[in-house]
């Protein structure tokens, strides 16, 4: 399937860049990292669902001609780095905790559109573009909590990988349908992040294995 027009502003990727690599670097302010390590989950973070969503789809990886992304990665790192040096407590660590997840609630909506547009440009099944806008949103959270030492948000009962799989399946569904792009992505985001945030905020969960 080809889906000309379907390519997303600019913006919209460094946006979702910048808030996944915000929560790479409040893991490592939670890990008492030094400045290479809030570089390192920064950028893993904020660029490690878009890596793997190029790889399985056999294009050119977004970073490798265009460094932009990974230096917004890496200032993001060392900007909280330098304001939790210059500002002694950086708040609470309960906040930072929740910062951390709404960075990544907003990383993960946004990436779940941009991973299945991207899939769509490419000429894949509209179903192959919901699975891998979904990875595209959760891959580089996984590297961040691994590389942390913590469990991964995606193996946590609370909704997360659903989120974005609902984000990628709203936005794919829309331009199926023959909706705008932008009315298509804006309708995704808003879909994963709505679902992400009550979760969040309501402690919904999906039903465990007993």
């Amino acid at each position: 399937m080809s889906a000309p027009g379907l390519d997303l502003p600019a913006a919209a990727e460094w946006l979702g860049i910048a808030v996944f690599a915000l929560s790479g670097a409040l893991k490592a302010a939670r890990k008492h990292m030094d400045p290479f390590g809030f570089s390192l989950l920064a950028t893993v973070t904020g660029i490690g669902g878009g890596t793997l969503r190029d790889v399985l789809l056999g294009l050119p990886v977004f970073w490798i001609k265009d460094p932009s992304d990974l230096l917004v990665c890496i200032g993001v790192g060392i900007a909280v780095f330098a304001a939790g040096s210059l500002w002694p407590g950086f708040v609470g660590a309960v906040t930072r905790q929740r910062l951390l997840l709404w960075a990544d609630a907003v990383g993960l909506s946004i990436f779940a559109v941009i991973g299945a547009s991207r899939a769509l440009l490419a000429g894949a099944h509209p179903f192959t573009a919901i699975v891998l806008g979904t990875l595209t949103a959760s891959f580089g959270g996984i590297i961040r909590d691994i590389l942390a030492g913590d469990a991964p948000l995606v193996l946590h009962r609370e909704i997360y990988v659903t989120a974005a799989f609902a984000g990628a399946a709203g936005f794919t569904a829309l331009v199926l349908l023959g909706l705008p792009p932008l009315v298509a992505s804006g309708t995704g985001i808003a879909c994963a992040f709505t679902l992400r945030a009550l979760a969040l905020l309501r402690n919904w969960s999906l039903p465990a294995f007993s």
